[in-house]
């Protein structure tokens, strides 16, 4: 690459706990000198894309490192309503310290995110107003988590329409726009080994039972691959689901750069594997750019 940094339209797919791998994928482009001006993500790569777009991916990256599977699951909050499984608000309460309350119109960098609305099944870009809202109604993920009332829509998980949201980066005056996929092919990664239960002695027995519920759905879903269970169900389905969607996004609105992240780097909710996801992230963004830079 010559010595004028490019600039680049940012654009991260949904994916869950894979999404982590963007984390990896900036980290490659900051260090090769490109200059990131905008970015659209939808969930998972709404909730990475704001945090950098707030100058706080850092703070993120040294915190969600430090996360072990029981640290996951008492950021889940069990939800009454029967609407959804959680609420999803100490997730973005812990986001809020993390980050802070910012507002989109005023990050340094142009930032959409990307949720469906419900009611009319369309997209809906969320590119003012509170950064952490927007983020909440993006990662809102049916029966998973709660959806969210804004301005009189319903809204939910931005992937469900849109796992690659390439479109609002098109009226950017950008030198080029990178994509970023979670939805690669396989490549046969090796799967951590589950990891030691720790029960915190502080958790009352009701909340405990809630977490043991959900720790022994993940452990069937680790241990016994020949008899899929609920989590298991639900990743797959969303992984086909945001695959079929992505490529017709892809074949329509085709980047400079696409990098795929491997559909079985892991489950959508393995969010205790942040290191080995920043790595993979960062190794699939070097052999992309390295093909890019010689082409060019």
């Amino acid at each position: 690459m010559n010595s004028k940094k490019k600039t680049v339209s940012l654009v991260l797919g949904s994916g869950g706990a894979r999404g982590l791998a963007h984390i990896g994928v900036i980290q490659i482009l900051e260090e090769r000198g490109y200059d990131i001006r905008s970015i659209s993500g939808s969930s998972m790569g709404a909730l990475i894309g704001g945090i950098y777009a707030a100058g706080k991916l850092d703070v993120y990256t040294e915190w969600v490192c430090a996360l072990e599977r029981m640290n996951v699951l008492r950021l889940l909050d069990v939800s009454f309503s029967g609407a959804a499984i959680f609420k999803g608000e100490r997730i973005i309460n812990t986001l809020r310290e993390l980050i802070g309350e910012q507002y989109i119109e005023d990050l340094p960098i142009t930032f959409t995110a990307i949720a469906t609305d419900l009611e009319e099944s369309k997209e809906v870009w969320l590119s003012s107003g509170l950064l952490c809202e927007a983020i909440r109604a993006s990662i809102a993920f049916p029966t998973i988590f709660s959806a969210v009332p804004y301005k009189g829509k319903t809204l939910v998980d931005g992937g469900l329409l849109n796992p690659i949201p390439i479109a609002p980066t098109l009226r950017d005056l950008t030198d080029i726009t990178i994509a970023v996929s979670l939805s690669g092919h396989a490549k046969n990664i090796p799967e951590k080994l589950p990891l030691e239960k720790v029960i915190p002695e502080e958790r009352n027995k009701y909340h405990q039972k809630i977490i043991d519920f959900i720790d022994n759905l993940h452990r069937k879903d680790t241990e016994k691959k020949e008899d899929a269970g609920f989590f298991d169900i639900i990743s797959k389905s969303i992984d086909v689901m945001q695959l079929t969607i992505a490529n017709f996004k892809l074949a329509a609105y085709a980047p400079d750069v696409l990098v795929e992240i491997p559909k079985d780097a892991c489950s959508i909710y393995e969010f205790e594997r942040a290191e080995e996801l920043i790595e993979i992230g960062r190794r699939e963004a070097t052999v992309r750019l390295n093909e890019f830079e010689q082409s060019a």
